[in-house]
């Protein structure tokens, strides 16, 4: 049985530098209801911590581009989010806009059901059309694992590397369960070195950070940012204890 992210014990080994978690962290802004101001707000966090990116919907990429100009955090987005469902077509014309807009990262959702049906060609060949689209930005491809059977989560992570995707990723943060354990160690295990594995859903506590971290995943989507790397510098410090983990109904 998968064991909930939020559920790993404090974390005894040695710890990283703030800088350094911070630059594994995809600072999540992807939920529907946000607002701009919420978005600003959002884009502010990721400014101050120096995150790895932020990841916004679509329609909040300009507004990303311009705020983080100079930070060095790279802005990234969505395609196909969040159930894959939309055609091939429809895939490659929003990779091609973000990409116009600026975006240096492309998160994209595969076709599940097709997945699921066996045709890996199929979904081999919707992630070479959206990396080609994106023109040499990163393209992370999101599973949705919870879906997933394990011999077909081997099938969609392999047709990614030959798709010549950077990077696998477990889920929408959408999806009945996020990131495990057991996910995260599949994925390492089934691609080589060359693809990069992110976790996302439910990465909520350092803890749990570190933990997967360790299991081989180099970047985390994450809505709980400041939560994460302010509890490191605590207890880094020795300022304060150690945050409680907890879960939470958003968990992306």
């Amino acid at each position: 049985m998968a064991v909930p992210v939020s559920a790993y014990p404090v974390w005894t080994g040695d710890l990283p530098a703030v800088e350094t978690v911070a630059k594994m962290i995809d600072h999540s802004l992807l939920r529907p209801e946000l607002t701009t101001s919420e978005v600003m707000d959002g884009l502010a966090i990721a400014a101050r911590y120096r995150t790895a990116s932020v990841c916004v919907r679509p329609a909040d990429v300009p507004l990303a581009v311009e705020r983080l100009i100079g930070t060095g955090v790279a802005v990234g987005t969505v395609v196909g989010f969040p159930h894959g469902s939309s055609s091939t077509a429809t895939k490659v014309f929003e990779t091609t806009e973000v990409v116009a807009a600026g975006v240096r990262e492309v998160d994209m959702v595969i076709n599940i059901g097709r997945l699921r049906d066996g045709d890996a060609a199929f979904t081999e060949e919707e992630i070479a059309a959206v990396v080609e689209a994106a023109q040499g930005r990163l393209v992370k491809v999101i599973f949705d694992n919870a879906y997933l059977s394990e011999s077909q989560k081997v099938a969609g992570y392999q047709a990614a590397e030959r798709a010549g995707a950077a990077f696998v990723k477990t889920s929408t943060g959408f999806a009945p369960s996020g990131a495990t354990a057991e996910d995260i160690a599949l994925m390492r295990a089934t691609v080589s070195p060359q693809v990069l594995v992110k976790a996302a859903g439910g990465v909520r506590t350092l803890d749990a950070l570190l933990a997967l971290n360790a299991l081989g995943s180099v970047r985390f989507g994450a809505t709980a940012t400041s939560a994460i790397l302010d509890d490191l510098q605590a207890r880094l410090t020795g300022t304060a204890p150690a945050a409680a983990s907890s879960d939470s109904a958003s968990s992306y």
